[in-house]
């Protein structure tokens, strides 16, 4: 199964026995929306619902981080994901937040997973089918295989500032790198990572919501003075868009990482550097 696929793949294969469809979307509070609540109202049929805002650590202050591998463990394998099963995973959200669930299902060792391309909204949009409710699917064990060689630390970051070792490329919007946009979480400074440039993660689709691929994408991370051939470390304000950035260089033969606390963490740190000026 190829990283990205088509709603007309996904329309020939599901009710695949291994085949396993996930929705993924999630918000901010400022979206004012309910991602469980819009799940349940319609969604691809067969799909589960991952709740992507609590599949995080419980016992962290910050928001979206790495779940430990027990409750990985339990929640994927309530949803019926085994570690050989095939996943697709959609969202309807503007974060296109369907990455991040595409990067933890792959740090804990699920290989064969695969982003819906254009997400419910072009599902919707071509007249497909929808389905209602919770579905519950038949329970399995799953048994993590976490990989973290590509989750970075505040440490990590910190360290490698002023050495170049690896490229760090910040999704957030440029109002917010640049820090002319105020920062919604309490007690966090405006701006950005010193040495980091900005690939907004809206800039990796087209104007329909669909993935670019090719020179186009590439071009996204070169505008941002991104060299793809070097090391590349994704951060956003809070893990989730860093994951488009990581999973847009997946596209493009490059494996990047993510500073999973990102800007809540490296923001609300008074002796951390900090750059306001554009990249």
């Amino acid at each position: 199964m190829d990283s990205l696929i088509t709603t007309d793949w996904l329309a020939r294969h599901l009710g695949d026995p291994d085949l396993k469809v996930v929705d993924a979307s999630y918000y901010l509070p400022e979206h004012g929306r309910d991602a469980g609540a819009e799940y349940a109202a319609d969604h691809i049929p067969g799909a589960l619902f991952l709740d992507l805002a609590t599949f995080a650590d419980p016992d962290n202050a910050l928001p979206s981080m790495v779940p430990p591998d027990a409750l990985a463990a339990k929640r994927l394998g309530q949803l019926g994901i085994g570690n050989h099963s095939r996943v697709v995973v959609y969202d309807d959200s503007p974060l296109h937040s369907a990455a991040r669930g595409w990067w933890l299902l792959r740090l804990f060792g699920v290989r064969d997973v695969a982003i819906l391309d254009g997400g419910f909204a072009k599902w919707q949009a071509e007249g497909r089918p929808v389905a209602y409710g919770f579905d519950v699917p038949e329970p399995c064990t799953f048994v993590p295989e976490a990989d973290r060689g590509g989750v970075r630390d505040r440490a990590a970051i910190a360290a490698s500032l002023g050495r170049g070792e690896e490229q760090l490329a910040d999704a957030r919007s440029p109002a917010r790198f640049e820090g002319r946009e105020p920062e919604t979480r309490p007690d966090t400074e405006a701006g950005h990572i010193p040495g980091a440039r900005n690939v907004h993660y809206a800039t990796l689709f087209n104007p329909d919501g669909t993935w670019k691929r090719g020179a186009a994408l590439a071009r996204a991370f070169t505008d941002g003075g991104i060299d793809l051939s070097r090391p590349l470390v994704a951060t956003c304000g809070s893990g989730i868009t860093a994951a488009v950035l990581v999973f847009g260089a997946h596209l493009l033969g490059h494996e990047a990482a993510l500073y999973d606390g990102s800007w809540a963490e490296w923001g609300a740190i008074p002796s951390a550097p900090k750059e306001t000026s554009p990249a």
